[in-house]
């Protein structure tokens, strides 16, 4: 998609988008545009439901003394309560209703709306809307005709053009890790595997990144038993991925994310239902979410060191298996006696954590995975579950999350639990105990 910011007039397009505020009150520009319509807009409105809240969408075709095709308007709430935010889920919704109307260039008149100056308000609608239009069609061999066509161009209008492009560009950087990270998660399980997701992860070099990879061998040296007996099933080598960001002083003292890489998830000899199984190929998320932020922060040229470490593994059901009962002994020495072995995430991390914490002494590791659909259960859909041994960290987590609209929500760890994974034949056991019997 091309994202023009100019200072001069956009009268002439093919779809022009215009904020309107709750209880249909108009902004400087749509009331400017509702003008030159005589009422058409004002008109519109008052016909239909469209008041202007979140998420609402309104389209007038063939608009009076304008020369486009259509007015798109789109609610934005109450302007006391516009955030950052509020402009990117705009962006948003802007997109998909063009993706319905098949609309291939749009343009946009910028201004400040409550809170959010004019430049920030064009560059956050702008990300929005291209977080919005992403789409994943590349195995669609048939091209409908009725397929909706994708935007191609969007045109804001705004003085400070320049500013604007300024705060896009950092924004987009984001952009490209997200689609990255999307079009990881949505390749399936036969395209992307350990080894084809490593060799992706070494495309980052390309943009600054330093990408290792280490193999089965390298892992059996460093003894790293977790996990590689979560992969010892599968056709496909288990593979550990480090990428290295390295935009602060040599000596400064990065930052680590760690993510959970099993790029198929049969849940092993403990095998899942077959009903939505296909969906374990997104047990690779919380990876794709790592991969996806090096590039974010080498796109950026973030002033901070970074250390992105990534498990890849295939857990797979074979004669090769792991087995419920076997005992492993994890990179740091602890032994952990496998009861369940869909209850593979944990394992994998156990090495990842270690191996990261044990080479580079971050300050602290953010982990990421899709570990339990327990959490689901818990928290819905709303929110993520957040884990941790650091009240700071978990304070500023919190709050990054809820202003990204990424909601967190903490749980509780403590030493009071640690006894439900006493295990009797080792030190540990990777789930809680069920009854046993004789």
């Amino acid at each position: 998609m091309d994202i023009k910011f100019v200072p001069g007039d956009i009268s002439t397009c093919k779809v022009l988008l215009v904020p309107v505020f709750a209880d249909r009150i108009l902004t400087e520009a749509s009331s400017k545009i509702d003008k030159e319509m005589d009422g058409g807009l004002t008109k519109a409105m008052n016909a239909c439901s469209f008041k202007g809240k979140e998420g609402q969408t309104l389209v007038v075709m063939d608009p009076r003394n304008l020369d486009c095709e259509a007015v798109l308007a789109f609610g934005m709430g109450k302007e006391k309560d516009i955030t950052d935010l509020v402009v990117e889920n705009a962006g948003g919704t802007v997109a998909s209703r063009l993706k319905c109307m098949g609309a291939k260039e749009a343009s946009f008149p910028a201004e400040k709306l409550g809170s959010v100056s004019a430049e920030m308000m064009a560059a956050h609608f702008a990300y929005g809307l291209k977080l919005g239009s992403y789409d994943f069609d590349k195995y669609k061999t048939k091209k409908t005709a009725d397929k909706p066509k994708e935007l191609a161009a969007l045109t804001i209008a705004i003085e400070a053009a320049d500013k604007a492009r300024s705060h896009f560009d950092r924004l987009d950087a984001v952009a490209e890790g997200v689609y990255f990270a999307r079009d990881l998660i949505s390749e399936p399980a036969n395209v992307l595997y350990p080894e084809t997701m490593a060799e992706r992860a070494k495309g980052l070099k390309e943009v600054g990144v330093k990408v290792e990879i280490l193999g089965e061998k390298e892992m059996q040296k460093l003894g790293m038993n977790a996990l590689l007996g979560v992969g010892q099933g599968s056709a496909f080598e288990s593979k550990l991925i480090i990428m290295q960001w390295n935009g602060a002083g040599k000596d400064d003292q990065p930052v680590a994310f760690v993510g959970k890489g099993v790029t198929f998830d049969t849940g092993g000899i403990s095998i899942k239902p077959s009903g939505g199984m296909e969906e374990m190929r997104y047990d690779m998320g919380g990876s794709a979410a790592v991969i996806g932020t090096m590039m974010a922060l080498a796109k950026r040229k973030a002033k901070v060191n970074v250390v992105g470490i990534v498990g890849a593994v295939e857990n797979m059901p074979s004669g090769s298996a792991q087995r419920p009962g076997d005992i492993v002994t994890s990179m740091s020495g602890q032994t952990v006696e496998v009861l369940n072995t869909d209850a593979e995430g944990r394992l994998v991390l156990a090495d990842a954590l270690w191996y990261c914490q044990d080479r580079f002494k971050p300050q602290f590791m953010v982990n990421l995975a899709t570990l339990t659909g327990a959490i689901v259960i818990a928290l819905g859909e709303e929110y993520a579950g957040l884990f941790s041994n650091n009240d700071s960290l978990s304070d500023k987590l919190f709050k990054a999350g809820t202003d990204s609209g990424e909601k967190l929500w903490r749980l509780p760890l403590h030493k009071n639990y640690d006894k439900m994974i006493d295990a009797p034949y080792a030190d540990v056991m990777n789930i809680q105990a069920p009854a046993r019997h004789a």
